[in-house]
C-alpha cells in the first residue's frame, strides 16, 4: 500500500541530498583535471605560478572531497531507507556499477593523499605530476559509474521480469544501456566546464579586489580557455542528448519543450507560460525542435498527445531546460569573447564590468548543473525505473521520513557553512603573495 506522505517526503529528502551533493561532486570531478592541467603547463613552461595554482587548488579540493564523501554516503544510506522496494527490484543490477564507483573513488583518494604528502619530496615536477593521472581518472570514472546507475533508471535493460522480479540479469548489458553514452559524456564535460568557470570566478574576484598579481591573471587566462573548450563540448553533447530523448524518452523531450501535439517542423519553445494546453508569451524558433530531435527541419516530433496523462512528466521542467540551455550559451559566449579579446587585444575584457561578468559565471555554471539534474530526475517522473516501477511504488511506507528530512537538512547546513568558512580561512591566512615569498626564501636557503 502506497503511503503518499512517505512518498512526498522521500522525494523531498532525496532531492535535497542530490542537490547538495551534486555541487561537491561536480567540483570533485572537474577540479582534479584542472589541477593536472595547471601542473602540466607549469612543468612545460617552467613557470612556478602554474605549479602554485595546482598546489593551492589541491588544498581546497581536499575540503570538497571530505564533504562529498559524507553526502555520497548519505545517498547510499537513503537509497536503502527511502527506496527499499526499488532496491529490492533493481539492487542486483546496480550493485556492480555502485561497487566500481567505490573502487574508483578509493583509487582517487589514495593517490590524492600520496600527491599531497609528497609535494616537496620530488625533485622532478614531472614525476610528481604523474601522481595526478590516477586522481583525475579516478574522479572521472567515479562519475561515470554512478551516472551509469542513473542511465539504467532511464533506459533499463539487461534482465527479464518474472513475477515482478528481475531475473536473468546481465549487469554489463544493463550498464551499456542506450542512455549511458550521452548521459556519461554530458555529466563529465559539464563538470569540467563548471569547475573551470567556478575557479575562474575566484580569480576574477581577486582581481576585482585590487590584486595585480600575475598569478591571478595567468589563472584566469588558463581557465577561460578551458571553459571555452568544455562549453563547446557541452553544446555538442547536448545536441546528442536531445536526439537520444527524441528516440528513447520522447515524453521527456515533449514536456521539456511544451510540445503538446505531434507535428512536423516543430518549433523550439523558450520561456513563456502554459495552462497545459496553450503556450503564451513564448519565444519560438521555427523548425528548431525538429532539427534538435532528428537533424531534419521537417521531421515529425512526438507530442504529449501520444502519452497517457499519468505518464507525462511535470511541465515545469520546461523552465529547467531553459535555465540550463541559456546559462550554457551565456558561458560559451563569455569565454569566447574573452579568448578572442585576448588574441585581438580588446581592452574591455580587462575592465571591471567584464570581470564582474566572469565572476557571475561561476555561480551560474553551478546553477546550470543543478537545473540539469533536476531536469534529468523530474523529467523521468512518474517512473523511478522507467517502464517497470513508478516512484510511488518504490518508496518506503515509513511515517518518519519528515523527521529524517530535518536531521539531514541540519547536517547539510553545517557541512555547507563549515566548508565555506574553512576554505575562506585557508586562503585568507595564506595569500599567494605570502606563499611565493616563502617559496623564494626556502629556495634561497637551499642554495645557501
Amino acid at each position: 500500500m502506497v503511503n503518499e506522505s512517505a512518498v512526498f517526503w522521500s522525494r523531498v529528502l532525496t532531492e535535497l541530498t542530490l542537490s547538495f551533493h551534486i555541487l561537491y561532486a561536480t567540483i570533485g570531478v572537474g577540479v582534479p583535471l584542472m589541477i593536472m592541467i595547471a601542473q602540466y603547463v607549469g612543468y612545460k613552461k617552467n613557470d612556478e605560478h602554474y605549479i602554485l595554482l595546482a598546489r593551492r587548488w589541491a588544498r581546497g579540493f581536499v575540503i570538497t572531497v571530505a564533504v562529498g564523501v559524507v553526502t555520497g554516503t548519505a545517498i547510499g544510506l537513503q537509497l536503502s531507507l527511502l527506496w527499499p522496494n526499488f532496491m529490492q527490484l533493481a539492487g542486483q543490477v546496480i550493485a556492480l556499477p555502485l561497487f566500481m564507483e567505490t573502487f574508483a573513488f578509493f583509487v582517487e583518494a589514495i593517490f590524492l593523499g600520496i600527491y599531497l604528502y609528497t609535494w616537496d619530496r620530488f625533485k622532478s615536477q614531472k614525476r610528481h605530476m604523474f601522481l595526478l593521472v590516477p586522481v583525475a581518472i579516478g574522479a572521472s570514472m567515479s562519475a561515470v559509474f554512478i551516472t551509469i546507475v542513473n542511465a539504467f533508471m532511464n533506459a533499463p535493460q539487461g534482465f527479464d521480469v518474472v513475477n515482478g522480479e528481475l531475473v536473468n540479469i546481465q549487469p554489463i548489458l544493463a550498464m551499456l544501456n542506450p542512455a549511458m553514452p550521452t548521459k556519461v559524456a554530458h555529466v563529465l564535460v559539464t563538470a569540467y566546464m563548471a569547475s573551470a568557470f567556478a575557479l575562474a570566478s575566484i580569480a576574477a574576484v581577486k582581481m576585482l579586489k585590487g590584486s595585480k598579481h600575475v598569478y591571478h591573471k595567468k589563472s584566469l587566462h588558463l581557465l577561460m580557455k578551458l571553459g571555452l573548450v568544455f562549453a563547446v563540448a557541452t553544446a555538442v553533447i547536448g545536441d546528442f542528448s536531445g536526439k537520444y530523448l527524441a528516440e528513447y524518452q520522447p515524453e521527456k523531450l515533449a514536456a521539456a519543450e511544451w510540445h503538446f501535439k505531434t507535428e512536423e517542423g516543430a518549433p523550439l519553445v523558450l520561456f513563456g507560460v502554459t495552462d497545459g494546453e496553450e503556450v503564451k508569451y513564448a519565444f519560438k524558433i521555427p523548425y528548431a525542435l525538429s532539427i534538435l530531435a532528428h537533424n531534419n527541419p521537417t521531421a515529425e516530433v512526438i507530442g504529449l498527445d501520444q502519452f497517457p496523462e499519468d505518464e507525462i512528466p511535470p511541465l515545469y521542467i520546461h523552465y529547467l531546460f531553459d535555465t540550463m540551455v541559456m546559462i550554457g550559451m551565456f558561458l560559451l559566449l563569455v569565454a569566447l569573447v574573452y579568448v578572442v579579446g585576448k588574441w585581438r587585444n580588446w581592452r574591455f575584457i580587462t575592465s571591471k564590468w567584464y570581470t564582474r561578468v566572469i565572476v557571475a559565471g561561476g555561480p551560474l555554471a553551478l546553477l546550470a548543473i543543478e537545473a540539469g539534474w533536476w531536469l534529468a530526475e523530474v523529467g523521468r517522473q512518474p517512473w523511478i525505473l522507467r517502464g517497470f516501477m513508478k516512484t510511488a511504488d518504490g518508496a518506503t511506507t515509513s511515517g518518519n521520513v519528515d523527521l529524517m528530512l530535518v536531521a539531514f537538512a541540519a547536517l547539510y547546513l553545517i557541512l555547507g557553512i563549515g566548508s565555506i568558512i574553512v576554505l575562506l580561512r585557508m586562503f585568507r591566512s595564506n595569500p599567494i603573495e605570502k606563499e611565493i615569498e616563502e617559496r623564494h626564501l626556502m629556495k634561497d636557503g637551499e642554495r645557501g
